[in-house]
């Protein structure tokens, strides 16, 4: 808060003043408690006197200064003016003790002259809490006011008052109105309950007697009766929270007991591969030893043919080259038993993808078809709820008819008109199922062209992922239409962030002018 031009010159008026104040006091007490430390307390010499009272007197102020400065910069020290008002009490004393009369009893003008010397000390320190307050005031605004006690209170009842004065400052309840009204209260609720139970309150029950039990700790009659709602509210909310951790629990169990089930079988196709890439290389190993035993075999039956006859070496030559022909077809046709294998190998992998791509084209089908015939029976049964509302009113004319002879006629009509309406309700309900079987009939040519299309141009499988959810795409009518749930669900991903890439990349591809025939 700024201050105006007359309240900085009223301000600085009243430091002046203060300190002004304060040189007096300090002026007059002075040389009393010098020469009272020097005479009375022992100190040796008028000299160490003196230094105790400038010690005692810039004692009080630099702990008077801290204490203002702490409560300018909001930080105030609580503790703080205790000592000093130790200190100056030990200086009212002193000064005091001062002007006691030496060797004759205490007369009235001694009381007198001794208060008078302890007079200005105590004036100063009430200018000093006045102008702590004032400082405090000013830095915090926004501070609570604590409301005093009427003297007159603590005069008439003083014992009772004294417990509202605890129980305010315990609680920290700044109003002292607020405070008699929780008493009031309280007292009007016990005589309550009191006449409800005839004056016997051990008949009453625990919850009833939480007022009574909970004032001392600061509680009010409507918070202690609402004590038992929110323990139990609070008892179900912990419930809540402990079976929904539990929930949450379970989900990540089954989520890691389903991504390692996933690593297993990736790993286990991936021993599978190895496995096969294996027994062939050790077939072909294989092979390859049987035809060099063949080989040496051979050998040493021309090295013993050598040993003959050159006619007998001649045919020996013969029979030799046409086993080596033999041998060579026999390569041939392993080397081509090798090759069929691959290609029956390959073949069987794009059976395995062309039968994924089946079993994926037939779970959207399907996830169509039942999103359709969801649709469907959603408008039969609101055709029926209709149909039925119609009956009731039939009904409702029935009766008026039975009631009233004269209107049968057009009652009857009514009731005809009502079963046309019901005619036509089936009627369309026909023409709607009609519709759905042609939608699902266009949407499964859709998709089996889009497989044909996608298994000709040889596409990856995130391709064929992308083209699958620009064709949900395309079901659900726009991109904000289909949830990730969704293309997480008919894709098994089980990260949000990787639908997201799909729905985005299934986005851009129809953007390019992407159609499921083309």
């Amino acid at each position: 808060m700024k201050l105006t031009g007359s309240q900085k010159w009223a301000t600085g008026a009243i430091v002046a003043a203060a300190l002004v104040l304060a040189g007096i006091g300090l002026y007059l007490s002075f040389e009393h408690v010098a020469v009272f430390a020097f005479e009375r307390l022992r100190f040796g010499s008028i000299g160490k006197g003196q230094l105790f009272a400038v010690g005692v007197d810039v004692g009080i102020m630099i702990m008077i200064a801290v204490d203002l400065l702490m409560a300018w910069l909001k930080r105030p020290i609580s503790w703080i003016r205790y000592p000093v008002w130790l200190l100056t009490a030990a200086t009212v004393v002193l000064n005091a003790a001062s002007g006691a009369p030496k060797g004759r009893a205490w007369g009235l003008m001694d009381y007198v002259a001794a208060g008078a010397h302890g007079l200005v000390p105590v004036l100063f320190i009430a200018v000093v809490e006045l102008g702590r307050d004032a400082i405090d005031r000013m830095v915090r605004p926004d501070r609570a006011e604590r409301d005093s006690i009427p003297w007159i209170r603590w005069t008439l009842a003083p014992t009772a008052t004294a417990r509202i004065f605890r129980r305010m400052r315990l609680w920290g309840v700044n109003s002292y109105p607020e405070m008699i009204r929780r008493d009031q209260e309280l007292i009007a609720y016990e005589q309550w309950l009191k006449r409800k139970h005839d004056g016997d309150l051990s008949e009453a029950t625990e919850d009833e007697l939480l007022p009574m039990r909970m004032a001392p700790y600061g509680y009010t009659v409507a918070q202690a009766l609402a004590m038992p709602d929110e323990q139990d509210q609070a008892a179900q909310k912990r419930a809540e929270d402990a079976e929904r951790r539990r929930l949450d629990a379970e989900t990540r169990s089954e989520v890691a007991q389903s991504e390692a089930a996933a690593d297993r079988l990736r790993a286990k196709g991936k021993v599978e591969t190895v496995r096969a890439e294996v027994d062939g290389q050790t077939g072909q190993a294989r092979a390859h030893a049987r035809a060099q035993v063949s080989a040496a075999e051979r050998a040493a039956a021309l090295e013993e043919a050598a040993l003959e006859t050159a006619v007998v070496a001649e045919a020996r030559a013969r029979e030799a080259e046409a086993d080596c022909k033999t041998a060579l077809e026999r390569e041939a046709e392993a080397a081509a038993d090798l090759r069929t294998a691959a290609l029956e190998r390959q073949a069987a992998e794009k059976r395995k993808e062309a039968a994924e791509a089946d079993r994926v084209a037939a779970a959207e089908a399907q996830a169509v078809e039942t999103r359709t015939i969801a649709e469907n029976r959603r408008a039969a049964a609101e055709t029926n709820r209709v149909a039925a509302e119609t009956e009731r009113v039939a009904a409702e004319t029935a009766r008026a008819t039975a009631e009233a002879n004269r209107k049968k006629a057009e009652e009857e009509g009514r009731e005809e008109e009502a079963l046309a309406q019901i005619a036509r309700s089936k009627k369309e309900a026909a023409e709607a199922e009609r519709a759905a079987a042609e939608t699902r009939r266009v949407t499964a040519e859709i998709e089996r062209r889009a497989v044909e299309a996608e298994d000709i141009a040889k596409l990856k499988p995130r391709e064929r992922a992308v083209r699958r959810v620009a064709r949900m795409i395309l079901v659900a009518g726009g991109v904000d239409q289909l949830p990730l749930a969704d293309i997480q669900h008919e894709l098994a991903v089980t990260s949000p962030g990787t639908a997201s890439e799909y729905r985005q990349e299934a986005a851009e591809l129809l953007a390019g002018g992407y159609t499921p025939a083309a």
